[in-house]
């Protein structure tokens, strides 16, 4: 008994000094990692957003939290060419970087544009950009402002913002859908966005809602979601709707005036034809969204725009037929949410995260 107890308390003994040398060699291969990196400290990052519209260009510097620390604008058709439009951007933007990264870092530059690819960096073919063909425009970015540049398209660049500083944050699937002027859209699955083999997937708004339908005004393609459900849009529609009823409000303003704004100050006011025009707007809306679910079964789908302004008034006609054309097995699993970003920031915003977004 005495030999076995020995024996056991030998084994334990070197049982331990085994247990603690593998202790010791693995704290000596951590002590050795950290000591070769050093702590980031975030607050000191700065990304410039910059969203270039056909019209205006805006730009700001924002941080990891979304606070953006000083912005301004220039007007994107003043210049011929793009080297020259990159100058006035340039001698605009480095005043701010000199005030607000004296003690700050500026990690990089994101640019949300129309026709933009993010795998190549180019701008290519924008039917309203002054410059036509293909701009290398992120490279030439990199060389001016000597800073890593990421270029999107705008609805792309707004899915990304929403992900990180809006009401998509912790959501690994779901659909953008922006709705102004025409309809935009970024699809994010598995915490990615979806850009395609060649950059440039995600045009939801020019796909076919209605075949053989209204012609688009700049595409000329028949029945496309931009046709109908676009600021655009709708203005077609209430000028349609409000020559059958004559009666309408909508028949109080001359033509020119006749947008989504007015069918908007109509609807509030009572007026069947304008409340018409918002259901058979949000009718079409709500099919495409149902058909964009069953693609790719989103935790929730959030509209943005100038369009959402419209509130229940379109939300409640888009919900029930998104709904009514969805299979029971997606019926009730899909949040219709407005953006939380505030609409004169969140192209600011959304360009930022491109900075921030993770490979």
């Amino acid at each position: 008994m005495l030999i076995k107890r020995l024996t056991t308390e030998r084994l334990a003994k070197k049982f331990i000094e085994t247990s603690l040398t593998i202790l010791i060699f693995f704290i000596f291969i951590v002590l050795k990692i950290f000591e070769g990196m050093s702590l980031v400290d975030l607050s000191k990052q700065v990304a410039l957003g910059i969203d270039i519209g056909g019209t205006n260009t805006k730009f700001g510097l924002v941080n990891h939290r979304g606070d953006i620390l000083a912005k301004g604008s220039i007007k994107t058709d003043q210049h011929e060419k793009i080297e020259d439009f990159i100058e006035e951007l340039y001698q605009n933007i480095k005043p701010l970087i000199d005030e607000h990264c004296s003690d700050k870092e500026l990690e990089g530059i994101g640019c949300g544009a129309p026709n933009a690819n993010y795998y190549t960096g180019t701008i290519e073919h924008a039917p309203n950009l002054r410059w036509k063909g293909v701009i290398n425009f992120a490279e030439l970015m990199s060389k001016k402002f000597g800073k890593p540049c990421k270029i999107s398209n705008d609805a792309n660049a707004a899915a990304l913002g929403e992900m990180m500083y809006g009401a998509a944050r912790g959501m690994n699937d779901f659909i953008m859908i922006t709705l102004g002027t025409g309809v935009g859209s970024g699809i994010v699955c598995g915490g990615k966005l979806v850009y395609g083999h060649d950059g440039f997937a995600g045009e939801l708004g020019h796909t076919i809602v209605k075949p053989n339908g209204r012609k688009h005004w700049s595409t000329g393609s028949e029945g496309s979601l931009e046709a109908y459900a676009s600021a655009t849009g709708i203005t077609i529609t209430a000028k349609k709707f409000r020559a059958e009823f004559p009666e309408s409000l909508l028949n109080n303003y001359p033509e020119e005036e006749i947008n989504s704004k007015t069918v908007y100050e109509c609807a509030l006011k009572g007026d069947a034809t304008a409340i018409e025009v918002f259901r058979y707007t949000g009718q079409k809306l709500g099919e495409a969204l149902a058909n964009f679910v069953m693609f790719s079964s989103p935790e929730a789908i959030l509209l943005f725009g100038g369009v959402i302004k419209a509130g229940d008034f379109i939300l409640k006609p888009t919900r029930r037929h998104m709904e009514h054309n969805l299979l029971p097995i997606f019926r009730g699993k899909v949040q219709l949410v407005f953006s939380e970003l505030d609409e004169a920031d969140a192209a600011i915003l959304g360009a930022s995260a491109l900075v921030w977004e993770k490979k």
